[in-house]
């Protein structure tokens, strides 16, 4: 099993910087993704940038290129979001998610994915 305990949100002005933490403990071992997740009132949970435990690999949601920065810490098992040029419509709660293998199907994984418990950003005009 695995617990995530996030932490860094709050309240910030437009064009303002916020840098959300990820902590993960338990069964930490076998971890090939870790990601931040967001999801606003009345709208879908999407992704906002996700890291693999390997390489690195980063992908972002369009909406938040060149403004948010995923980084790791596989040691430690950290995952951060640093989010600089804030804007209204990042407004939502922001979830870490940690995707773990279970077991393999030759070179694929079957995973699980475990969710902390969701930290609020607003963003004020």
């Amino acid at each position: 099993q695995v617990q995530l305990v996030e932490s860094g949100g709050g309240l910030v002005q437009a064009g303002g910087s916020l840098r959300l933490s990820c902590a993960a403990s338990g069964r930490i071992f076998s971890i090939q993704a870790m990601g931040w997740y967001r999801q606003a009132p009345g709208k879908q949970r999407g992704l906002v940038a996700s890291i693999t435990s390997g390489g690195g690999t980063t992908n972002y949601a369009d909406s938040v290129k060149g403004r948010f920065t995923i980084s790791r810490d596989n040691a430690k098992n950290t995952v951060d979001l640093q989010m600089n040029s804030l804007k209204p419509d990042d407004t939502a709660v922001y979830y870490c998610k940690f995707e773990r293998v279970r077991a393999w199907n030759g070179l694929t994984g079957v995973t699980k994915d475990y969710w902390g418990q969701g930290t609020q950003v607003t963003v004020s005009s």
